[in-house]
């Protein structure tokens, strides 16, 4: 298997970088890796990480929710009615932020298509990147929306796009650096970038620790701080003019944390961790689970 093992830091690529903690597969391989955290900027990734060939065979879950759906449990079956929500709380967010009722949307990691389908019914052109051929082939069957393969990317035309979205997505992306510089080419004139990202200053972070579902090693390969954000971004000609605390994430990272580190559901324990997480991100959003960066060029 080849792996990426870092000199230096992913973002803002300083050489003051240190192991911080050994963090274990929990959804697929059982398998154990090093996390490690750049002093400057405050990212932490995953080292000695799978290259984006070997890394494919970690993603083959039934529960790997965003590439197959699945409904099956009591986790996704809430996942999906929370969904609902979020999904129409997404829309008015591009808009409001956008000042678009419609427009032009890329939207990056669309797994099955469900918020691509939800803005295309809102009246928006909307462009889907998705890596994952089964996930295509469901946001097909179920929406009938063409996905393209996520290497396109690389092919689509400068300035073309109102809005760019990637929900839970940057995270995953090897080429983290072609893929910021990419985001600053795309948007239009007063485009937006939308980024929701976990968060490892988090309350629930630091109460699960090394069980905390978000670190979700080593489909992770970073694990943002707000600076880090800021930071990747202001690289590549963009800026981070607001951010939002995503308020039900907590509540389901806390579940998955629950069984990883207990063994068992503590579906009211999860409950209480994800209400505290929730109370520290009211007082300050980069305490928050996860955080929408919105950002536009400088």
């Amino acid at each position: 298997m080849s792996v990426i093992h870092y000199n230096s830091c992913p973002v803002c690529f300083s050489q003051q970088i240190h192991p911080v903690a050994e963090i274990r597969d929990y959804s697929v391989s059982g398998e154990v890796f090093s996390v490690w955290e750049c002093t400057d900027c405050r990212l932490r990734f995953t080292q000695d990480v799978p290259d984006a060939n070997d890394i494919v065979p970690y993603y083959r879950s039934e529960a790997y929710i965003s590439h197959t759906d699945t409904s099956a449990g009591f986790i996704n079956r809430l996942y999906h009615r929370v969904r609902r929500i979020t999904l129409r709380q997404k829309r008015r967010l591009v808009q409001q932020q956008t000042g678009r009722r419609t427009g032009r949307l890329l939207d990056i990691g669309a797994g099955t298509g469900a918020f691509a389908h939800e803005m295309q019914q809102a009246g928006w052109a909307v462009t889907g990147l998705e890596p994952d051929e089964g996930a295509r082939t469901l946001a097909l069957k179920n929406y009938s929306l063409h996905l393209r393969p996520s290497m396109e990317i690389y092919q689509l035309p400068s300035g073309g796009f109102d809005a760019i979205t990637l929900w839970h997505v940057l995270e995953h992306v090897h080429d983290l650096q072609g893929y910021a510089e990419r985001f600053a080419r795309l948007l239009a004139p007063g485009g937006k970038l939308f980024l929701a990202l976990p968060n490892y200053l988090s309350y629930d972070a630091a109460k699960y620790g090394g069980a905390w579902a978000a670190y979700d090693v080593p489909r992770h390969l970073y694990h943002f701080s707000p600076l880090s954000v800021e930071k990747l971004l202001g690289m590549h000609g963009l800026r981070v003019e607001d951010s939002r605390a995503m308020w039900f994430d907590p509540f389901y990272i806390s579940m998955l944390s629950e069984n990883y580190k207990y063994g068992k559901a503590g579906h009211f324990s999860a409950f209480l961790a994800g209400l505290r997480s929730d109370i520290s991100a009211a007082a300050s959003v980069k305490k928050a689970s996860s955080i929408i960066y919105i950002s536009g060029r400088l």
